[in-house]
């Protein structure tokens, strides 16, 4: 049976909860009748190009540098709105994190988020669930910053190798491994949750 990890990085969008920001996108290229992906760069760039993403510029900085790639006419307000809406955690890989703590590994979430983030723990409280939380907003670095890494592993107290992060960003999985993280790229969550079931060893409670 595999050593279980001493720490476990998760990943909040497409991991913790469902996608919403990639969602919330598509939604609106379609709305807009636009390609999803052009829709999706222009979104990262001007999220990062304002600052918002590791927050040096305001949320107003971020739908301004949006606007000006992308021309849709519904309020920020709403737009939000809707994108955080679309988030939805996943019970099953809320337990995994439960059920990680209690055979003593440490768990953190590790997101590139802005102070959105806070909007939706208020409302479904899961930042409780982690021993450590690395948000890009109040860092001031990303996932982009391989660098980030380094940061947290020694924060947790873990050698690189120790710790493993799951990721639904192939770029994000690539950087980590290149500072000596073990990472996986999540695709299913069943296909991870049977993975785990086979460190932990209860694979019938875990994929039920």
């Amino acid at each position: 049976m595999p050593d279980v990890p001493r720490a476990v990085l998760f990943d909040f969008g497409g991991v913790i909860a469902d996608e919403g920001f990639h969602q919330g996108l598509y939604a609106l290229a379609d709305r807009l009748g636009l390609d999803r992906v052009q829709v999706m760069e222009a979104c990262g760039e001007a999220i990062y190009a304002s600052g918002y993403i590791t927050g040096r510029g305001s949320e107003t900085d971020f739908w301004h540098a949006f606007r000006a790639r992308v021309p849709f006419i519904e309020s920020g307000d709403a737009l939000r709105a809707d994108i955080l809406a679309r988030f939805q955690l996943r019970p099953r890989m809320v337990q995994l994190v439960r059920r990680l703590r209690n055979a003593g590994t440490r768990c953190a979430l590790v997101s590139d988020q802005v102070d959105w983030l806070d909007r939706l723990d208020a409302r479904d409280h899961f930042y409780r669930e982690f021993d450590r939380l690395y948000v890009s907003y109040r860092l001031g670095k990303g996932k982009r910053d391989p660098t980030l890494f380094d940061d947290i592993v020694a924060d947790l107290g873990v050698r690189p190798c120790e710790a493993l992060l799951l990721d639904d960003n192939a770029g994000n999985i690539e950087r980590a491994r290149s500072r000596g993280l073990s990472a996986w790229l999540f695709t299913d969550e069943a296909a991870c949750l049977a993975q785990f079931a086979a460190i932990l060893g209860d694979s019938r409670e875990m994929t039920a």
